[in-house]
C-alpha cells in the first residue's frame, strides 16, 4: 500500500500566474505553500508531473475557483488521469471577521477545505456544450446591443419633440421615415445618421448569429432535448437553446426539486422553533436560465 494515496492541491488562478498550495492525506498534516507558477498548460503539466514523482502511485485532487479563466485547467488535469474540482466563489465557506485576503491564503484555504470535504464542486460542461452556450450568449448580447441602440435613437427624437405617427415601430415604413428625417442642427443630423447606421449593423449582426445558432443547434447532441422543450407553450427555439445550453446534462438532477433549487426558483425559508417563515424565491444558481424560464 502506498504511503500517500491522495494528495490535495489548491490553485488560486489568475491570468498570468497560479498560486499553489498542497496538503498530504494523513490526519493532522498541514497545508504547505508550494509557490507560484506561470498560467500555461506546460507549467500545469510540469506541476502535476512533479507531484507524481514525489508521491508515486498517489491520486492527485486539484481544486480551483470558477472564474474568467474558464475550464481548461479542469480538462487538462482530468486528461492526465487525476481528479479536479471547480468551485463557485460564492459557495466557499468564509469565517466571520476574516479581513485579510491574499493569493497565498486563498490557495491554502482551498486545499484545506478540499481535504475536509467542505467544498461543493460545480458542473463543468463539455467543450461542445460550452461552445453552443457561448454562441447563445453572444446572440443574447447582440439583441441587448440592438435594443440599446434603438433606445438611444428614440431618446434623441424625444428631446427634439419628433414623433412617429405610424403604429408599428422599427418596421420598414418606420425605418424609411427615419432616413428621411432632417434635424434642426447639422451636428444632430450627424448623430442621427450614425445611430441609424449602428442599428442597421446590429440588425445584420443579429441575423448572422441567428442563422449560425440554428445551424449549430441542429448538429448538437442535445438537439432532441431542445426540440422536446419547444412542445411547451410559449417556448421557441431561442429560449429552448438558451435553457438547455445553460443547464447542460439534465440527468444530473435526479428530482425536479433539485433542478428548481439549482435555478433558484424555490422559496427561501427562515424557520426556528415552532415558527415557519417562507420568503421570496432564493434566486440562486444560473440567473440567465431562470430569466429565460420566467
Amino acid at each position: 500500500m502506498n504511503k500517500h494515496s491522495m494528495i490535495f492541491i489548491g490553485l488560486d488562478t489568475h491570468k498570468e500566474f497560479h498560486e499553489v498550495a498542497y496538503c498530504e492525506e494523513q490526519r493532522g498534516a498541514s497545508a504547505v505553500h508550494y509557490g507560484r507558477i506561470p498560467s500555461s498548460k506546460v507549467s500545469v503539466k510540469k506541476l502535476i508531473r512533479q507531484f507524481e514523482s514525489k508521491y508515486p502511485g498517489a491520486t492527485i485532487h486539484v481544486v480551483y475557483e470558477a472564474g474568467p479563466c474558464g475550464y481548461w485547467i479542469y480538462r487538462l488535469i482530468t486528461s492526465l488521469g487525476h481528479c479536479c474540482y471547480v468551485v463557485a466563489p460564492s459557495l466557499i465557506p468564509k469565517k466571520p471577521g476574516e479581513r485579510i485576503k491574499t493569493d497565498r491564503r486563498d490557495a491554502l484555504k482551498l486545499v484545506k477545505l478540499l481535504k475536509s470535504e467542505d467544498l461543493t464542486p460545480i458542473y463543468v460542461p463539455e467543450p461542445e456544450d460550452e461552445a453552443v452556450r457561448d454562441l447563445s450568449r453572444a446572440r443574447e448580447a447582440a439583441m441587448k446591443d440592438l435594443k440599446e441602440a434603438k433606445y438611444q435613437l428614440k431618446a434623441l427624437l424625444l428631446r427634439n419633440n419628433i414623433r412617429y405617427e405610424g403604429t408599428a415601430n422599427w418596421s420598414k415604413k418606420h425605418l424609411r421615415w427615419l432616413t428621411e428625417l432632417i434635424l434642426p442642427h447639422p451636428a444632430q443630423q450627424i448623430v442621427l445618421q450614425e445611430q441609424l447606421q449602428t442599428i442597421e449593423e446590429r440588425i445584420r449582426r443579429l441575423e448572422r448569429l441567428d442563422n449560425e445558432l440554428t445551424h449549430h443547434v441542429h448538429q448538437w447532441r442535445y438537439y432532441p432535448v431542445v426540440k422536446a422543450i419547444q412542445a411547451m407553450r410559449g417556448v421557441r427555439l431561442l429560449v429552448a437553446v438558451g435553457v438547455v445550453a445553460e443547464l447542460g446534462d439534465l440527468n444530473r438532477f435526479d428530482h425536479p426539486r433539485k433542478l428548481m433549487a439549482y435555478l433558484g426558483l424555490v422559496p427561501s425559508e427562515h424557520s426556528s422553533g415552532g415558527k415557519r417563515h417562507l420568503g421570496a424565491i432564493t434566486k440562486a444558481g444560473n440567473g440567465r436560465a431562470r430569466r429565460l424560464l420566467i
